[in-house]
């Protein structure tokens, strides 16, 4: 229609047709037409289309009607249920032809006002976690998991790589944060994974549950936790979206020699973005707005050092403790008993009524059994045969290796492996679980399977054994 118009206006001009044809690009027999025409009443060339019936008639303009007075009577029908009813009403088009005349039939809802929930001094904090594919300098990429924070008041913001998502490392992520930023603030503003929110109503946005443990957290540091819907950065303190904003400044332009190299530049980049770079939302450099921020931070009441996270547990029958696929050993006498794990950074300590027993912490798929336990456990089992198996279980749970060397012991000695199985559970109950291993796996190296060879690789040379425990010179 804007092409007419040109024409036409050109031809009142007093243009020759051959010369209207040139400076539109179109031909004469075109331009010839659109003289005949009338004058374009509108520029819209979809009502034009529309009016002079150009193109194959839309199977949806027959249902067109029907479509209008349903929506009338019922506008929140959902549009899979409108279509479900024009098929029997005999539609046969597409499901896109019918939903594209939904939308432009349904009345539309007025947009919702952007509300900005800004905090003052010391009030909001907004916290997040992402993950990317960081792009290292050989071509690669490495999958990156971070936790980002930001003050709402002064924009002052830190990242911590994460190993995961949990809620662990979530509360340990946010204690770090407000370390590094000097003072708590009243409130913490969170999405809703399960590692924060458990459940909520949906109608009310209204969390019912919270994860315990990051509750417990939440509590020491006397934060509100605040839960707002995923994808709506509008509700945490702000419009940014903190974690968009990290990886597109930072991540996603940037290349790393390793993960080193990484971490220290993104140390380098945030100490840019909070001293050096002002903001683009209140225009100043964050530290500058932190000196203002930080007179309203209140004092942490624990550390990072010292947080220790709590777990309802159990002992189980073998009295151990399973922690995220560690275990960890009891007393024979907490059998049973109900315990409460306290999860330190470095450490573990289960306590079990009367029984207080601190671990080492230890990764997935390990065992921290201590010495004082296992005997205690051999003392408890009713029986000579009893107790023996029991030891033999003992060695086992240390590894495939004492698995195969115990396999090559009982076939070659099926009626005397029993003394073997004394004098190495004394050796680990001298040595501990890895030197005994390393001595076994040179008498395995050497072909040696009896108990005596892994005791000479660990400096012992004369053996006297007790008729049912072996005490080694």
């Amino acid at each position: 229609m804007a092409k007419r118009l040109t024409i036409k206006t050109l031809l009142d001009a007093g243009h020759r047709q051959a010369e209207v044809a040139e400076l539109t690009s179109v031909s004469e027999r075109s331009v010839r037409r659109v003289e005949r025409e009338p004058a374009p009443a509108t520029l819209d060339d979809a009502a034009a289309r529309v009016a002079r019936r150009i193109g194959r008639p839309s199977k949806v303009s027959a249902v067109r009607d029907k479509v209008t007075a349903l929506i009338a009577a019922e506008p929140s029908l959902p549009s899979t249920e409108v279509y479900r009813r024009m098929q029997l009403e005999g539609y046969t088009g597409k499901k896109s032809a019918l939903f594209a005349l939904l939308a432009e039939v349904r009345p539309a809802s007025p947009p919702a006002p952007m509300v900005r929930f800004e905090g003052v001094p010391g009030e909001f904090c907004q916290h997040d976690f992402g993950h990317v594919d960081a792009r290292l300098v050989d071509g690669s990429k490495l999958r990156v998991h971070f936790f980002a924070s930001r003050l709402k008041f002064s924009r002052m913001v830190a990242v911590s790589l994460v190993p995961d998502e949990t809620s662990e490392s979530v509360v340990r992520s946010v204690v770090a944060h407000y370390e590094a930023f000097g003072g708590v603030p009243l409130v913490g503003v969170f999405d809703r994974p399960k590692t924060i929110a458990l459940a909520w109503e949906p109608a009310t946005a209204r969390v019912t549950a919270w994860n315990p443990t990051f509750l417990q957290v939440m509590g020491e540091l006397a934060v509100a936790p605040d839960a707002c819907w995923p994808y709506r950065p509008n509700q945490k303190g702000g419009v940014e979206n903190l974690v968009g904003w990290v990886k597109g400044s930072f991540f996603k332009c940037r290349r790393f020699a390793d993960l080193e190299d990484l971490e220290r530049q993104l140390a380098q980049w945030l100490h840019e973005v909070n001293t050096q770079r002002p903001s683009r939302a209140t225009g100043e450099i964050p530290e500058s707005r932190m000196a203002v921020e930080r007179q309203r931070l209140r004092p942490l009441r624990v550390t990072s050092a010292d947080l220790v996270l709590r777990f309802p547990t159990y002992v189980t029958p073998t009295a151990t403790v399973s922690f995220k696929g560690a275990i960890y050993s009891m007393p024979p006498q907490a059998i049973g008993l109900p315990a409460t794990l306290h999860l330190g950074k470095d450490h573990v300590r289960i306590v079990a009524g009367r029984f207080d027993v601190r671990h080492p912490r230890l990764a997935s798929g390990a065992r921290s059994i201590l010495p004082e336990h296992r005997t205690a456990m051999v003392a408890a089992v009713n029986g000579q045969r009893g107790k023996l198996y029991l030891l033999r279980q003992q060695l086992m749970d240390l590894g495939p290796a004492v698995v195969d060397f115990l396999t090559e012991v009982v076939h070659r000695r099926p009626a005397r492996w029993s003394e073997d199985i004394h004098i190495l559970a004394t050796l680990y109950d001298l040595h501990g679980a890895g030197p005994l291993l390393s001595a076994l796996a040179r008498a395995h190296a050497q072909a040696r399977f009896t108990a005596q060879a892994v005791a000479r690789e660990l400096g012992h040379d004369e053996l006297q054994l007790h008729p049912t425990t072996p005490e080694i010179q």
